[in-house]
């Protein structure tokens, strides 16, 4: 790996990786001590959460991308954010089907479910990009 592309893991990880950790390790807590089968609520802030938490991270690393592929315009910038944390959501969701298809578990409950979480991370997607720009 090139010495540029190295600095721009190591600041975006050091930058900002601890917001989706956090969000996966009370998520791997959570399932350990079945608090989405005790609290079935917190699953909708859980998806908000954790879909703020990405959007972050991927802003993140494509601000700290200027020394690679040069500066991103802002409205680029909101929009890639946006998408990859829409195919984030995505792929959440097939990785809770594999859960409950291979180990039995029951995570989706339906597909008003997973169609409330995709909106619910999109929401999420949205009102992180939208406190961001106000920052600016």
């Amino acid at each position: 790996m090139n010495q540029k592309r190295f600095d721009w893991l190591k600041a975006t990880l050091r930058e900002s990786a601890w917001a989706p950790l956090c969000i996966l390790l009370f998520y791997g807590f959570a399932l350990a001590v079945h608090l989405f089968d005790l609290f079935p609520v917190i699953d909708i802030p859980t998806h908000f959460i954790g879909a703020i938490a990405i959007t972050y991270f991927y802003r993140s690393a494509i601000r700290n991308s200027r020394e690679l592929v040069g500066e991103t315009p802002h409205s680029i910038q909101v929009l890639l954010a946006f998408t990859l944390t829409g195919t984030t959501t995505i792929l959440w969701e097939l990785y809770e089907k594999t859960l409950d298809t291979f180990l039995g578990t029951n995570k989706i409950r339906g597909l008003e479910d997973t169609l409330t979480d995709l909106f619910v991370g999109l929401m999420g997607a949205l009102f992180f990009s939208w406190l961001y720009k106000r920052r600016k």
